[in-house]
């Protein structure tokens, strides 16, 4: 995913009571479905009465299948997890996750209108929450020629990079962070300012 995307710019709560059961949807970034399943156990942790813990995460860009999960934590099977994550697809919004806390009020809802609670949550706090635009970035390498640095950090600056080291021996070993929808122009820019000696190397 080299577009930029939306990304949760603060975690977010909302809540509330449907034939008395008590619903409560969190919202927060999370890079990574390590990150996403540490939030999961944060809430757990923050609410050990709750009767469920429903989740679903879309943990990279929003089209990355690879970083996909949910569960339903006891609920009917597909009446939690999959509505929830089905919201969050929809959004287009990327390394987000939701965790639906339900405290049981005693009447039943049946599998539609778990459906509709937790689809629905989910629904309504992602109209609440604010995004930021994340745009992808990529690492490399350069060597320079102590002349060229300055233009070269400048070049960098300008294309909305970063200078992440330097290391300074005959020539200077730059790693540098680029937004990857502008590294060829980045690419050809420093090629023509040294007459092809400056090349941009990826790091694996």
């Amino acid at each position: 995913m080299s577009q930029p995307y939306l990304i949760p710019a603060e975690a977010l709560s909302f809540s509330e009571e449907i034939k008395k059961s008590r619903f409560i949807t969190l919202l927060a970034h999370t890079t990574g479905s390590e990150a996403a399943k540490a939030f999961v156990t944060q809430v757990k942790s923050e609410h050990p009465d709750a009767r469920h813990h429903c989740w679903a995460f879309v943990a990279g860009a929003p089209d990355d299948s690879q970083q996909l999960g949910f569960s339903d934590d006891g609920e009917p099977s597909g009446t939690a997890g999959k509505p929830m994550l089905a919201q969050l697809m929809g959004s287009h919004i990327g390394e987000i996750t939701a965790v639906v806390v339900r405290y049981y009020g005693g009447i039943r809802l049946g599998t539609g209108g778990l459906v509709k609670a937790y689809g629905g949550g989910v629904q309504q706090a992602l109209k609440l929450l604010p995004v930021a635009r994340k745009v992808p970035q990529a690492e490399y390498t350069l060597q320079c020629d102590y002349g060229l640095l300055t233009q070269v950090e400048a070049v960098i600056a300008q294309a909305g990079g970063e200078i992440l080291q330097s290391d300074y021996a005959v020539d200077v070993l730059l790693t540098v962070s680029l937004p990857v929808l502008v590294v060829e122009d980045v690419a050809e820019k420093l090629r023509n300012m040294s007459r092809g000696s400056l090349q941009l190397h990826q790091t694996s």
